[in-house]
Order: C-alpha cells, then sequence, then structure tokens
C-alpha cells in the first residue's frame, strides 16, 4: 500500500530562477540533510528528459544505499517526475510543480512511496526521516532563494 507525502513551498523569486536550479540534478546534493552523505554519482552534464537515469550514493541510518532515479516526465518550467528504479523503497514516484504566484514559485512535491515491511516500518521508521528531509530541503531552499528586495542573488 502506497504512502502519499505533500509538501508546498512558495519562494520569492521567479519561476525562470526556480526551476534550473531544479533542472541540475547535482544541485540535490546541496538541499538534502548532510547526515545522509548523499552523492550524485552520474557525472555531468546530466541531460535532463525522459528516460533519464541518475545514480547516487547515500547512508541512512550508518546503512551504505546506491539509488537510481529515472525522469519520467519532463515538462520545463512546470514540473518533472522521478522515479525510483533501484533503491531502499518498494516505490517511489516523485512529482515536482512550479507555479508561478504572488510575485515568486509556489513549489509542490507529491511523492507516492511503498515501503518494504509496510506500513508499519513507515509508520515508526520512513515517514518520520522523509518529513526531516523535507524539512531540511524546505529551509535550504529558502536560504537559496532569498527575497529579491535588499539582498544580492
Amino acid at each position: 500500500m502506497a504512502r502519499v507525502f505533500t509538501s508546498e513551498l512558495w519562494l520569492p523569486q521567479p519561476r525562470d530562477r526556480v526551476f534550473p536550479f531544479f533542472a541540475d540534478a547535482r544541485n540535490l546534493q546541496q538541499i538534502t540533510p548532510p547526515w545522509l552523505r548523499f552523492e550524485v554519482l552520474t557525472p555531468p552534464p546530466i541531460a535532463m528528459q525522459p528516460g533519464a537515469r541518475i545514480d547516487y550514493r547515500l547512508r541512512l541510518h550508518g546503512i551504505p544505499l546506491r539509488w537510481q532515479s529515472e525522469i519520467t516526465l519532463w515538462e520545463p518550467p512546470f514540473r518533472f517526475r522521478d522515479e525510483q528504479r533501484r533503491g531502499p523503497y518498494r516505490s517511489w514516484i516523485h512529482t515536482h510543480e512550479f507555479e508561478a504566484r504572488d510575485g515568486g514559485t509556489l513549489c509542490r512535491d507529491h511523492v507516492e512511496y511503498a515501503v518494504p515491511g509496510g506500513r508499519l516500518v513507515d509508520t515508526l521508521f520512513v515517514y518520520r526521516d522523509v518529513k526531516a528531509i523535507f524539512a531540511y530541503r524546505r529551509q535550504a531552499l529558502q536560504k537559496r532563494f532569498p527575497s529579491l528586495t535588499g539582498s544580492a542573488s
């Protein structure tokens, strides 16, 4: 049974500045918590398009893991989707959406995932980690995309 996690974050910069950051897979390292020791293994440049596969290495609770995602939807600057092809989840489908709103960009994340061990493992361990990862990501993005008024960019 899949679990759904959603998150929204408004950033005070236009979509034409925000989307290119997400379009570079290497930037994922900048918005992933250091405790995951996350590293993009696929050498640059990574051509983001449907079918592109990206390999990563990370540590989860001290356990080294490999992850491979595939871009299955690519509609710049509006949305893209990555799906786990190899990794710790039974399934992971992450849709990123970007909407121009109020002079900035509303970023939406919609994740459908399933874990080995089902709902109990998810409730005890995984959901808590997913929430913590997205909380870190929120803070990192707010620092990366400050208000354009009164700040250098």
